[in-house]
């Protein structure tokens, strides 16, 4: 409960910069990993009041994507430190130019905390201007709900763009430190996700907030390529790229060109794909690492973001959203949030774990979501894998090597009711009947 607290604090910067003082890195405790069950409680809440309000209604196959991605974001972390912190450790024992702060000091402390958002917001900024960034943030804007789930759905590429714009941080600020700022930079960008909180007045003016954010995320024409800030509002606001929320002007969310599936690895690695058909597609070599480094919309002959007219939104606005009937919606559902708390303790035991378990246990997840994506996607063989998912989970678990990562799955009550979910997929109606399919693309 204390560690929960304390996220909850760290979600908000509200940790005192004594209580962030930590001479070794390896005493840094994982907030992240803290708050994994403080993000699922504030949903439900965030859904309640949603609900209760009559705002929106819960869209289960959107929020099951956006925590997906979250989920395969953080799959490398199982086997290796992250490259963000890798390649500061090492410039900070390599490099020696400036002298080096102390890791007991309140300027540190807040250095640190200008320093990060500072590199976030130019980091961000180059994540929607130069193409092959681009290929590793979309995944975070292709969700066409917004709700505190959308703040989960992570590119597992981005931190190998990303790290490059905090090196100068490591020139004096110690490793322990940034890392505790990135970890408070990245959750407080968790709560200004959502719908529901409307405008906070004269905070406006300083830091991020839902509705700047709501702005980031819309692809109505005047919120491309804005408010890219992550904790302080004023670097938008200095560098021409703010834009205030339009009370009269209904927000359209996602990508201008929808990805329409729900299936993680595409989600993942859709534009990277597109970028890859491009590249050999088209003609010169100057053309073709123009496509790299130039903006996601660039063509030959345009401008280095590429064309500024962007399609207006129609009303009402229309999402992806398959007829999946309420009953295989509300199963995959159950069937995901228990693949979610599974694991959510391998994450937080991971270091108890083989190399070669956590690999056999990450090609067991991906098959898992990947299943429960194609039934979102209302894939015709979605359901003979489900089927093949269930009887591998009657047996996988009962593999010496990975056995410890399934305890849950050898009791005799959860067997049980593996079983009876493989007879349930044959009675489950799999397409919701008399509704209007709404499952086109915009465009």
């Amino acid at each position: 409960m204390g560690s929960a607290f304390t996220a909850l604090r760290a979600m908000f910067y509200l940790l005192l910069p004594s209580e962030t003082y930590y001479e070794r890195l390896e005493d840094v405790p994982d907030y992240v990993v803290q708050a994994i069950q403080l993000f699922i409680v504030l949903q439900i809440l965030e859904l309640a009041i949603a609900w209760y309000r009559g705002k929106i209604k819960p869209r289960f196959n959107d929020t099951f994507s956006s925590m997906t991605a979250g989920i395969v974001s953080r799959i490398p972390r199982l086997f290796v430190k992250s490259i963000e912190l890798s390649s500061y450790i090492w410039v900070y024992n390599n490099v020696h130019i400036f002298p080096r702060l102390p890791w007991n000091s309140p300027i540190t402390y807040w250095v640190t905390f200008l320093g990060m958002d500072f590199g976030y917001y130019w980091f961000h900024r180059a994540a929607h201007e130069v193409n092959l960034f681009w290929a590793s943030h979309q995944t975070h804007h292709s969700a066409e709900n917004y709700n505190l789930s959308t703040a989960l759905r992570q590119g597992v590429l981005q931190s190998y763009c990303s790290w490059i714009f905090y090196l100068p941080l490591a020139l004096f600020v110690p490793p322990q430190i940034f890392l505790i700022h990135s970890q408070m930079n990245l959750l407080y960008q968790f709560w200004i996700h959502t719908d529901i909180i409307s405008n906070l007045g004269p905070f406006e003016y300083i830091l991020n907030t839902p509705s700047h954010h709501r702005v980031h995320h819309g692809r109505n024409p005047y919120c491309i390529d804005k408010n890219y800030a992550g904790v302080f509002i004023v670097w938008d606001r200095l560098f021409g790229t703010f834009a205030a929320e339009r009370e009269n002007e209904q927000i359209a969310y996602g990508l201008i060109h929808p990805i329409s599936t729900f299936d993680p690895i595409e989600t993942q690695f859709c534009h990277l794909k597109y970028i890859c058909q491009q590249f050999f597609k088209i003609e010169g070599w100057q053309n073709k690492l123009a496509v790299l480094w130039k903006g996601p919309g660039w063509q030959p002959g345009l401008s280095r973001l590429g064309s500024d007219d962007f399609p207006a939104i129609s009303y009402p606005i229309q999402v992806y959203d398959p007829n999946v009937s309420i009953e295989l919606g509300s199963y995959t559902f159950v069937h995901f949030m228990y693949a979610l708390i599974q694991y959510s303790a391998v994450l937080q035991d991971s270091k108890d774990y083989s190399p070669l378990a956590l690999l056999l246990y990450s090609i067991i997840l991906l098959f898992t979501l990947t299943t429960f994506g194609a039934i979102y996607d209302q894939k015709k063989y979605a359901l003979h894998l489900e089927r093949l998912r269930l009887v591998s989970m009657l047996i996988l678990p009962r593999l010496k090597i990975i056995q410890s990562l399934f305890l849950l799955q050898t009791h005799i009550l959860v067997q049980i009711f593996i079983v009876l979910s493989f007879f349930a997929t044959f009675f489950i109606t799999p397409i919701a009947p008399e509704q209007k399919d709404v499952s086109m693309k915009n465009k």
